[in-house]
């Protein structure tokens, strides 16, 4: 019905309302024939309306027209009552009795006609009628409805409120022609209303018939019965009057509008289910999801449907991508899923995806940055390609088709895979690689790097030809199974950051492609084994301070230098650490063949491969001898031993450990060699470390006395400004004001190595063979709180010493390497480091897990309301018992009758 242009639900400006049916709105209609219409004098189009009526809606032989009033032109009085050959002046059973007769409509008709002899213009008499198509600034186009024609007509020629007039309204008018074109055009032209006019409430009725295929590729009309003062009614609709690509089945129930055409014609538009007779059930999947709402997308037809929480029938929660099956209903003239199950993952397949790689170049790629906010196209890249019958095609594809997000361009040849829509059989490219001849068509520079650092999504390469470090996001690796790690060798191509600022044109990389390993060259080898003297030292920055700063880069060093002749002269040539065997660092005298290279990137010559030939006589500061010690303490990339005589630390780096740096541990025994770093000679570093195993070092007999005491010094570790090493603990007296025997301490005197002593903590201890302080430990309130957040390898726990702060923790504090998460309850020990002013929690202890059900359940929970239309709920505040804890607990004590409690 909603097919034809003649079937519309029409809103005259002005209408003569009878509210005895339906508020109804009406105004009569005459046949081509100019006789009034009666709906079915013949018998012929009373679309399945009952034959029996009551009464007083007329007898005769003709059915009658059960809704709305008619009026007749000339020689009739404008009633109807269902009977064509009743008196005009009887009116007993007229079906509007109250309802005044409408104007004539040959009066417009006589008055346009002595206008149009007055001005000249030609015309016909002949009136027409058609349908409005198409309205524009100041004129328009009408359809007609006896002829195939389109006329065009201006403003001026509408004798009603222009405003009024609307895209598909009836009119009366005639066909003229204009004087200077000679083309025939609409004049004299008036809005004429269909019978029936539906106000804005709309009717509930039953389908009572299906609509079915008639065996010749159509389809046959359904029909739906409605109730009005008692009496039932049947009206028919097709296909194309049904909202929301549903199909509808007898006994459903539905809503919908009534309409006729010009000629009387009633049907049933824009019909909406409202509650299934049988409910059908729908598939989707879960596509996204809000605070307590969500959408599905269905797979019957391409289009998403809206739920909420509470419609779940599952006890677990609805998550993102889950496949459900669901019902449909409307609510609020929109449809909404329901009765929600989930269902085994897999079992929903929108598409089918063809096993062949195909072959194509890139036409249209897709668009970035802030271009994408204005895209409207869910499938803007297109792909051309060579199909089975050697045709050239064309497919699209979205942004989720590409195995990854990397940069594509124009000409780029792409290989995919075809998948096909079960639901509109639209097909689209996916599965797309990138293919290495692209970059052949393209022209674009390749370059090539290291990566040299990673963060939460990006990183930086290391370029062969350029000098700053070059960013790049994980996005743009064209492997996408392949994970991006420090010193992967990449080929990628340059380009300027179109999102930074003119003034701070950013470069980065994009289309980056793995390589081998080796493959990446920084410098060309112009010599091999060539034979120099060490000048100066190589040394790393840090080197030349007693406490290296973690914040430095292992990689900045200073380079050294090595004298070397050649052609009978002499030059030099400088080295860098990272050309060098760390386990045996040249020094300076020492002899040492290299290879001459130049570096690509300024064309500067320097020596790789530095290995020491000979040592110089005495070239070895260091005694020579192997000492031994105890790890200290753990840095980023470093760290430092304490000695047997517990009196001094010394330096290490990670490069001179004999093992994995992962599994040191503060406390492990350990042996190694002195050298002197530095130019200073009297700097010394650990080299050849190399871990013992427990037990190797001989610790003194402790006495079994426990004393009580307090630190007066820390260990340097925890004050880097004090000269000594050792802490100091003061040993408690009876006395007050006297003071009690000082005992040094170590890292290897205390009971938990991670357990930072600051100045007044208290401490139990016991005394050493050695008069040492032995098995130290911290008397500390233990204090009890809930996880905050965690975030990798810290965390923060709800627990406020400065105001608005968090109290921060570390992962190596948490004790048994137990697993926590927001919510979690645990006990620790506060610290505060009194060089910075910064506090700290310290043995972390895991008491119990979680069980608060998550927040957004909660927030579920708070929005959930059995009636969507009435008052909800809110919790404000969670009760809170008298001492503060959640909920309350049991006040009643148990007595004997007649005994009160005091």
């Amino acid at each position: 019905m909603s097919s034809d242009p003649q079937w519309k639900s029409f809103q005259p400006s002005t209408m003569d309302s009878d509210t005895a049916i339906l508020d109804f709105k009406t105004l009569s209609i005459s046949s081509p024939n100019g006789s009034p219409y009666n709906n079915g004098a013949n018998g012929s189009s009373n679309h399945g309306h009952y034959n029996h009526y009551p009464q007083n809606y007329g007898s005769s032989g003709g059915s009658s027209f059960p809704i709305g009033t008619f009026t007749g032109r000339e020689g009739n009085d404008g009633s109807f009552n269902g009977d064509s050959n009743t008196n005009s002046s009887s009116n007993s059973n007229s079906f509007n009795q109250s309802q005044p007769r409408e104007r004539d409509q040959r009066e417009p008709q006589q008055s346009q006609q002595q206008q149009n002899n007055s001005d000249g213009a030609y015309h016909s008499a002949t009136r027409e009628t058609g349908i409005i198509e198409k309205l524009l600034h100041s004129y328009g186009f009408i359809q007609c409805c006896e002829r195939q024609a389109r006329l065009f007509f201006h403003f001026s020629q509408f004798s009603g409120n222009i405003e009024h007039l609307k895209i598909g309204d009836p009119v009366e008018f005639e066909m003229t022609y204009d004087r200077r074109t000679g083309k025939p055009i609409a004049s004299f032209i008036t809005k004429i209303a269909p019978e029936v006019v539906l106000s804005e409430e709309r009717v509930t009725g039953n389908v009572t018939t299906e609509i079915r295929s008639d065996g010749q590729g159509g389809e046959t009309q359904g029909r739906i019965s409605y109730e009005n003062r008692g009496e039932c009614f049947f009206l028919p609709y097709n296909k194309d009057d049904v909202e929301g690509n549903v199909t509808l089945r007898s006994g459903d129930k539905v809503s919908f509008q009534i309409a006729a055409n010009p000629r009387g014609n009633l049907g049933a538009s824009h019909v909406r289910l409202e509650n299934p007779a049988h409910p059908v059930r729908y598939q989707g999947v879960v596509c996204s999801m809000k605070e307590s709402f969500g959408f599905i997308e269905r797979a019957d037809v391409v289009k998403e449907i809206f739920f909420h929480f509470s419609e779940s029938k599952n006890k677990e929660e609805i998550r993102l991508g889950d496949d459900v099956e669901f019902t449909i209903q409307t609510r609020n003239g929109k449809e909404v899923a329901c009765n929600i199950t989930v269902l085994p993952r897999g079992s929903i397949i929108f598409e089918d995806v063809n096993d062949e790689i195909m072959k194509g170049q890139v036409l249209k790629p897709l668009e970035r940055g802030q271009n994408v906010r204005h895209q409207n196209d869910p499938l803007p890249g297109r792909i051309k390609y060579r199909a089975a019958d050697h045709s050239e095609s064309e497919v699209a594809f979205g942004d989720k088709d590409q195995k990854g997000d990397f940069t594509l361009r124009h000409g780029d040849w792409v290989s995919f895979r075809l998948a096909i829509d079960r639901r509109d059989g639209l097909k689209r490219a996916t599965d797309i690689s990138l293919l290495d001849e692209s970059f052949n068509v393209s022209g674009e520079r390749r370059e090539q790097g290291v990566v040299t650092a990673v963060k939460d999504g990006y990183g930086f390469l290391r370029c062969v030809e350029r000098e700053p470090k070059l960013f790049f996001h994980f996005s743009e690796v064209l492997n996408v199974d392949k994970d991006v790690s420090v010193g992967d060798e990449v080929e990628f191509t340059m380009i300027q950051d179109q999102a930074s600022s003119f003034s701070h044109m950013r470069q980065r990389a994009i289309r980056i492609k793995h390589l081998p390993p080796h493959t990446v060259k920084f410098e060309n080898v112009m010599e091999q084994n060539v034979s120099g003297t060490v000048t100066k030292d190589v040394l790393p920055g840090y080197w030349n301070q007693r406490s290296p700063s973690k914040n430095q880069s292992n990689d900045k060093t200073d380079p050294g230098t090595i004298t070397y002749t050649i052609n009978e002269g002499k030059k030099t040539i400088t080295y860098s650490l990272k050309d060098c065997d760390h386990k045996c660092l040249p020094k300076v005298g020492d002899q040492v063949e290299f290879d001459i290279a130049q570096v690509k990137r300024n064309k500067e010559l320097v020596a790789i491969n530095v290995r020491v030939s000979q040592r110089a006589a005495g070239g070895d500061r260091g005694d020579g001898a192997l000492h031994q010690g105890y790890i200290a303490a753990l840095k980023d990339g470093y760290g430092f031993i304490e000695n047997l005589a517990h009196d001094m630390e010394v330096f290490f780096h990670f490069s001179n450990l004999d093992g994995d740096a992962n599994k040191l541990e503060l406390g492990f025994e350990v042996e190694f060699t002195l050298n002197i770093r530095g130019t200073s000679g009297t700097c010394m570093s650990a080299e050849n470390v190399k871990v013992l195993p427990k037990g190797t070092l001989k610790a003194p007999t402790v006495l079994p006395d426990v004393l009580d005491g307090k630190v007066v010094r820390p260990l340097r570790s925890v004050n880097p400004e004090q000269e000594q090493y050792a802490g100091l603990i003061e040993a408690s007296t009876e006395a007050e004001g006297e003071k009690g025997a000082e005992y040094e301490f170590g890292i290897t005197s205390l009971t938990n190595k991670r357990e930072l002593l600051q100045i007044g903590d208290p401490v139990h201890f016991q005394v050493d063979s050695q008069g040492r302080a032995a098995n130290v430990a911290a008397i500390r309130k233990k204090r009890r709180a809930t996880v905050d957040s965690v975030k990798g390898l810290f965390g923060f726990l709800a627990y406020e010493v400065e105001e608005g702060k968090k109290l921060f923790f570390h992962m190596s504090e948490v004790k048994e390497n137990a697993t926590l998460q927001a919510g979690d309850t645990v006990d620790f020990v506060l610290v505060t480091n009194h060089r910075t002013g910064k506090s700290s929690a310290c043995n972390v202890t895991k008491v119990c897990e979680n069980t608060q059900r998550p927040e957004r359940l909660i927030s579920r929970l708070r929005t959930t309301s059995v009636d969507d239309t009435g008052p909800k709920l809110t919790v404000l505040r969670q009760p809170k018992g008298p001492d503060g804890t959640k909920g309350f607990t049991i006040a009643r004590v148990p007595r004997l009758p007649g005994v009160g409690v005091e």
